[in-house]
């Protein structure tokens, strides 16, 4: 999607037609949902993972969320949803007692999954498939909330929740805020120890062609739309690092970190 949004020719783009299009394999943030629709995508956001045979869960779009603005419509779509028919339970809870989260979209809770299209476990590796299914669910290791309207979304993963000062950071709040900055081509944040707060978050930046921002500017930015508390402290400017099907590979931007 970014590389349609910022690709030369979009500028000059001019559909015909309404383009249907299906996303999923990261979180994506909202300001990028909005700019495709606005672009003339309708975009279905879909959840899943390897371990529950792919796509599982679908953020079902209601007919009376057209009437709505369109950044509010963004921020709807880009909520993991509800699970398809085909998978029998799906719910954020308390990793450790498996208790269901309240629904006020601001308790978190790890998103677990319970039905006949989830894997037997990992081939060969009984002490993973035991800690992944513990209580008889499987844990995904994904950290999110549940609207009061029942649609899941997730926060973060468990593994990339920045610990500052004693308070949860989510790393995709953060980047969600960085994606904002008209030049901010994309971003990933990730913890960077700190002495005095254990952690503060550290942002990966790279900027659309012929933009500029400087370190400065960037936190100013992130300060001005989220609690000051949750913004990067630090901002690097750079490529970031991917997979081949273009996922970006924040254990390298751990490593990163290390050297900074």
């Amino acid at each position: 999607m970014n590389m349609l949004l910022n690709a030369p020719e979009s500028a000059s783009l001019d559909l015909e037609y309404r383009i249907q299009m299906m996303t999923a394999g990261a979180a994506p943030p909202a300001a990028v949902l909005e700019r495709m629709e606005t672009m003339g995508f309708d975009i279905t956001h879909a959840y899943g993972l390897t371990e529950v045979y792919g796509p599982n869960t679908v953020c079902d779009w209601h007919e009376e969320w057209d009437e709505r603005p369109t950044a509010e419509q963004a921020a709807l779509k880009a909520r993991q949803g509800v699970k398809y028919q085909v998978q029998e339970e799906f719910f954020v809870a308390n990793p450790d007692t498996l208790k269901p989260v309240p629904a006020d979209g601001e308790t978190m809770g790890e998103l677990m999954f319970r039905g006949n299209v989830v894997m037997k476990g990992y081939l060969k590796n009984p002490k993973a498939t035991d800690e992944s299914f513990k209580g008889g669910f499987f844990h995904t290791g994904d950290l999110g909330v549940t609207h009061p309207d029942g649609y899941v979304e997730i926060r973060d993963r468990s593994k990339d929740v920045i610990i500052s000062g004693g308070e949860n950071i989510s790393s995709i709040e953060v980047e969600g805020v960085l994606y904002r900055h008209p030049a901010v081509l994309e971003a990933a944040v990730v913890a960077r120890p700190d002495d005095h707060w254990g952690e503060t978050p550290c942002a990966f930046v790279t900027l659309k062609t012929d933009q500029t921002a400087t370190e400065e500017e960037v936190i100013s930015f992130c300060r001005e739309h989220m609690a000051h508390f949750k913004c990067p402290k630090t901002v690097v400017f750079t490529e970031l690092p991917k997979t081949s099907t273009g996922k970006i590979q924040k254990f390298v931007l751990r490593k990163r970190v290390e050297s900074l």
